[in-house]
């Protein structure tokens, strides 16, 4: 199933294709830009309110794009202040989105596909299988109205991670585009460097991200410690095996002298191990990288159990003992289901 995306909504253009679009209907290029300030600036849902936009135009706008906020269909807040937003696409497909403040920044972690296709065996995601890729501006419609949301907050929006629904390299060309256009000053104006895209290890897209010249961060779901172990949690890495994925991040890093961040969630008696200690001191030699341990998060289909806490701990510290820098990642949402693993797109 495999429905195309809404293809005339406006926030599909990048800033250039919307100048090219003044040009091609008579108006001066600097139109694009006072358009563009009222959708990644002002939150504009409608080209009626477009004030400083000439009524001719505003009806032009109209006959030939949309401009339409996503539905709401839910809205929930955890304990931890937490926000998880279900909104229904044009086509009825949902997606789900989170907005995480904290006392030093408010992040957005975006959906880049309805469904996910790579089935992760610890992850809601991928349950109901993969419908279809979101485009541009369904990507970007989600930055929005969580940006919206965030004005309700101490912080406004600082960071984004692509680290919702769907694997995003699997998703590239909108991904990129609503990248560059969250990126851009003119656009939603969010540093590169703020910006995480995260990935099970397509390592042909890993190589083309690193080509971009764009220095996103980048964040690789590794949650295993070689072939064998990633196997069994991974079927990804039968097509993209552990030790091409390590290979393919020193390629990448060689583009980016900067620091590449592994996830790796923990599970009892399966991920926290010594063996695992080992394999990891090993594969992350020479690499500038961080290790971010994730407690396993519930999702009913599994049978999984999340470590006891001091289990965890000695696992960071036989690692950091070997010269691995690991932290542990405090699970955000867990008790709306809005943590890590356990986004659903149905």
């Amino acid at each position: 199933m495999t429905p195309a995306p809404f293809t005339n909504d406006i926030r599909d253009l990048s800033l250039t294709e919307l100048q090219e679009y003044m040009a091609t209907i008579g108006e001066k290029s600097y139109r694009a830009g006072q358009v563009a300030e009222w959708i990644y600036h002002k939150g504009a849902h409608s080209f009626a309110g477009m004030g400083n936009i000439s009524k001719p135009l505003r009806e032009r706008l109209e006959k030939d794009f949309a401009l339409h906020p996503h539905k709401q269909i839910r809205k929930e807040v955890s304990a931890d202040g937490t926000t998880k937003f279900l909104f229904a696409l044009h086509d009825e497909e949902k997606v789900e989105t989170v907005l995480i403040p904290t006392k030093t920044r408010t992040t957005a972690c975006i959906s880049t596909q309805a469904g996910c296709k790579f089935g992760c065996r610890f992850c809601a995601s991928g349950i109901g299988g993969w419908n279809r890729n979101l485009s541009c501006a369904e990507i970007i419609t989600q930055v929005l109205q969580v940006k919206e949301e965030a004005k309700s907050h101490p912080r406004p929006l600082s960071h984004i991670v692509f680290m919702g629904i769907g694997e995003p390299l699997d998703n590239y060309e909108n991904l990129m585009k609503a990248i560059r256009l969250i990126n851009d000053p003119a656009g939603v104006n969010i540093g590169a460097r703020r910006i995480t895209v995260s990935t099970c290890g397509v390592i042909p897209r890993i190589l083309e991200m690193g080509r971009e010249g764009i220095q996103i961060e980048l964040a690789i779901s590794l949650h295993g410690y070689d072939n064998e172990s990633r196997n069994v949690l991974m079927p990804v890495n039968k097509k993209y095996p552990f030790d091409d994925l390590i290979e393919a991040c020193r390629t990448y890093q060689k583009s980016y002298r900067r620091q590449i961040t592994f996830e790796y969630i923990l599970i009892k008696d399966v991920t926290c191990t010594e063996q695992a200690t080992q394999a990891l001191k090993k594969a992350f030699h020479g690499l500038i990288c961080k290790l971010n341990l994730i407690p396993y998060n519930p999702v009913s289909e599994f049978d999984h159990q999340t470590p006891a806490r001091d289990e965890m701990l000695r696992f960071r510290d036989r690692l950091t003992d070997f010269g691995v820098h690991a932290t542990i990642r405090t699970p955000r949402g867990k008790d709306i289901n809005s943590a890590c693993g356990q986004l659903r797109h149905s």
